[in-house]
């Protein structure tokens, strides 16, 4: 759906992206994060035909965007991390003239926008957008990038700086739009709600990709596991006590698998085996300090 081949954007002296190789799925949502300078903004521009790579190619839909910008950019919806509106215009008046530069017409503007801020829950639609609070303001935003119902959706820092109700509904809004067949590629620095919404995440590093895959592989591969036995005993125990229990907790198996077997032979009260797995955050920064 998004092919990035060996993509390269310099300015000057400076390679904000080196040579990224990248591949997002139709249909799934795929996270892209790293640290400020990383390259995030940079690479989302190119895909949705804002800037040109020095060199490389990227295609979306299996279209050229470097030959068939203009083209493609009818299937695509982009979500900026700043998002000015026009302050003076209702958010009716706002959506359909956007409607009206996507080429929408007017009676298929008005049933979509009627959709769109229903499911985003914004009633206020005859409100001047300068007047609305900054969470309203961003889901008239996500409206505006869905007006032409496009199949490829591009959100840079979709929650930022949102209340945290406000931001939970937006990206469970984005998570539910992959149910009608969506491909989203989502860049932000709240890595849990990455986490949360992504099919894969891809971690980029000074303009460089170090690793994009399942949150599953990368726990597999880069996370940490362990595991936490508690239990109850009236001996006297080389172990740790909390709240009048003993615990043992680490990452080996055997080990666990022994303090199980010690359990089940003393007849000891077993009250909690649990299994803790690295989160993203944990991941991110120990990639980054490497």
């Amino acid at each position: 759906m998004i092919d990035l081949k060996n993509v390269t954007k310099s300015y000057g002296d400076t390679e904000a992206v080196k040579d990224l190789t990248l591949h997002v799925r139709e249909g799934e949502i795929m996270g892209i994060i790293g640290h400020n300078g990383a390259g995030k903004t940079t690479t989302l521009k190119m895909i949705v035909g804002l800037i040109t790579p020095t060199s490389g190619q990227i295609r979306v839909m299996n279209r050229d965007m470097t030959a068939n910008g203009i083209d493609v950019k009818r299937f695509i919806g982009f979500l900026p991390e700043e998002s000015s509106l026009y302050d003076k215009m209702t958010v009716t008046e706002y959506l359909l003239f956007f409607a009206e530069l996507y080429g929408v017409g007017r009676r298929r503007a008005r049933r979509r926008m009627a959709e769109l801020l229903t499911s985003l829950d914004l009633p206020e639609r005859e409100k001047r957008t300068g007047e609305l609070s900054k969470g309203m303001r961003r889901k008239v935003a996500i409206a505006r990038a869905l007006l032409h119902d496009p199949q490829v959706l591009v959100l840079d820092e979709p929650n930022s700086g949102l209340d945290p109700l406000t931001s939970f509904f937006i990206i469970d809004y984005l998570k539910g739009l992959k149910e009608t067949g969506k491909t989203l590629l989502v860049s932000a620095h709240n890595l849990f709600h990455i986490e949360y919404i992504c099919d894969r995440v891809a971690i980029l590093r000074d303009g460089q990709l170090l690793v994009c895959d399942t949150m599953e592989a990368i726990r597999e591969s880069l996370g940490r596991r362990e595991y936490e036995v508690v239990f109850k005993s009236d001996e006297p125990l080389d172990f740790e006590r909390e709240e009048g229990n003993y615990v043992f907790r680490g990452s080996d198996v055997g080990q666990v698998a022994s303090v199980l077997e010690r359990v089940s032979e003393n007849d000891w009260a077993l009250v909690n085996l649990s299994v803790r797995e690295s989160a993203l955050e944990e991941i991110y920064v120990r990639l980054m300090r490497q």
